[in-house]
């Protein structure tokens, strides 16, 4: 068989009608050798609804359910009535202890947020952090509570957060993903995943070893870490560059050729069709984009790269920063094993001593390039704990009050959002439920969450269904 590649691709572009896609494609391909703008697609930068205060998400999932009690929501009342039986609010553990935090609270900032000292190196930051103190969702139960954090939902397969920004917005680098999930977990595909949305909004997953947030050590013993995490079969070792645009253009050809004989309108092939074109151009960006070793020892150390118990999230934070510079509109990165229902003073201690100076450096690193006032940073998981005792050292779930907090991306900075009671229990001052939560963060984004629809199955659906309120009260003037 001939390997004159260039002969080839001629034959296929000058071939029937039904291989216009092809001929398209590689148009495309060789504008951008050339360094000519590719034709628009799906993942073309977009005109949001109104003036966005952010640019892109980075957003810090803590799976498992922080306490919040212990870290960011300061009760003195619960100090007080240490060891007194826990009021009704506790359900079935109404015969339960009242607990205090265990870790002691200080004030920080010229703010003067309070601030756990579990947090020492994010306290420094306490002037950017916008705390939202009165999170609720429907369900105190992981897998329901954590998809309906992603995709508002506690049940259906739906879009997730990050393929309703992709959908919304476009990226600003056509050779990279518009929306990238770092270590996910395992079984939390549809935590990533587009549903009905065209395939392409889907997130491209980097790394993942089902076991987010092991020490470095651990993570490597058990097939994790960061230091070969990459997107799978990023790399061909047995075609050259060449002779794999000739192989898709076939590939193509033939896909084209199977819409057009369906009707001309597939969503499921066009998303394959946009996928592949996306994935052929990805092999040279993604390497340099995620290859950390040429940051200098000074950034590497701001994240706690290169220390144990930092170095695993430290990378992923560094990783997330570079996307964000590459253009990459919405990134996830999750950290697991937050689900403390025994051993709370050594396992959040743990967890919080994981990510508590990447976090740190990834805000600083952000600000000190500028990036942070279009970049919004988030952090929290699905759901919070209780301010009574499970057992002698634990907590339990609680998802009538808890805590996640934002910082940069158009938030005010050095502020408190509402309110759980004296305890913690519940939200009472300003409950800001998981719709109104998307509201507000696609708000930032410039996006009006009853405007971004899709119609599917006869109807038009949004992430927030029904509901939701921006909470314009944190949003910077």
């Amino acid at each position: 068989m001939s390997t004159d590649f260039s002969s080839r691709r001629r034959f296929l572009k000058t071939t029937s009608s039904g291989f216009g896609y092809m001929a398209f494609a590689a148009l495309a391909h060789e504008q951008a050798l050339r360094g000519e703008t590719a034709p628009a697609g799906p993942l073309a930068p977009k005109q949001p609804h109104f003036a966005p205060r952010a640019k892109h998400v980075i957003f810090l999932c803590m799976q498992g359910a922080p306490s919040h009690v212990d870290t960011f929501d300061y009760k003195p009342k619960l100090i007080a009535d240490a060891g007194k039986q826990a009021p009704s609010a506790a359900g079935r553990y109404g015969q339960a202890k009242l607990m205090p935090p265990q870790w002691k609270y200080s004030q920080h900032g010229k703010s003067g947020l309070w601030i756990s000292e579990l947090w020492p190196n994010v306290a420094k930051h306490a002037d950017n952090l916008c705390i939202l103190n009165s999170m609720a969702t429907d369900l105190p139960a992981h897998p329901q509570a954590f998809t309906q954090l992603h995709t508002g939902t506690t049940q259906f397969v739906r879009p997730s957060l990050g393929s309703w920004t992709l959908y919304g917005l476009g990226t600003m680098n056509q050779n990279l993903p518009g929306f990238v999930t770092i270590n996910p977990p395992g079984n939390a595909t549809r935590t990533f995943g587009s549903a009905f949305l065209p395939a392409i909004y889907q997130g491209t997953k980097v790394g993942g070893s089902g076991i987010p947030g092991l020490p470095a050590a651990l993570a490597r013993r058990f097939g994790g870490g960061n230091e070969q995490a990459t997107v799978a079969n990023i790399k061909n070792n047995r075609l050259t560059t060449e002779a794999q645009r000739t192989q898709l253009d076939l590939v193509q050809a033939l896909n084209k050729s199977n819409m057009q004989q369906s009707g001309g309108v597939s969503s499921e092939v066009e998303g394959v069709i946009e996928s592949y074109e996306l994935a052929f151009r990805m092999q040279a960006e993604v390497p340099k984009v995620l290859d950390l070793s040429k940051e200098t020892e000074a950034t590497k150390s701001l994240y706690g790269i290169g220390d144990d118990e930092t170095d695993t999230f430290g990378k992923q934070c560094l990783m997330a920063r570079k996307l964000v510079e590459a253009g990459v509109r919405f990134i996830e990165l999750t950290h697991g094993n937050w689900d403390q229902h025994f051993n709370l003073k050594a396992t959040l201690q743990r967890n919080c001593n994981q990510v508590d100076k990447p976090v740190a450096g990834l805000l600083a690193d952000l600000k000190a390039r500028g990036l942070l006032k279009d970049t919004l940073v988030i952090w929290g998981g699905e759901f919070g704990r209780t301010p009574h005792s499970q057992g002698d050292d634990g907590r339990d779930h609680n998802n009538k009050g808890f805590t996640m907090w934002m910082a940069g991306g158009g938030v005010k900075g050095g502020m408190n959002y509402g309110m759980t009671d004296d305890y913690g229990y519940e939200a009472v001052l300003n409950k800001m439920h998981i719709h109104d939560w998307h509201a507000t963060v696609l708000a930032l984004m410039g996006l009006d969450h009853e405007r971004l629809t899709y119609r599917y199955a006869g109807r038009d659906f949004r992430l927030t269904d029904v509901y939701g309120t921006v909470a314009k009260e944190i949003i910077a003037t």
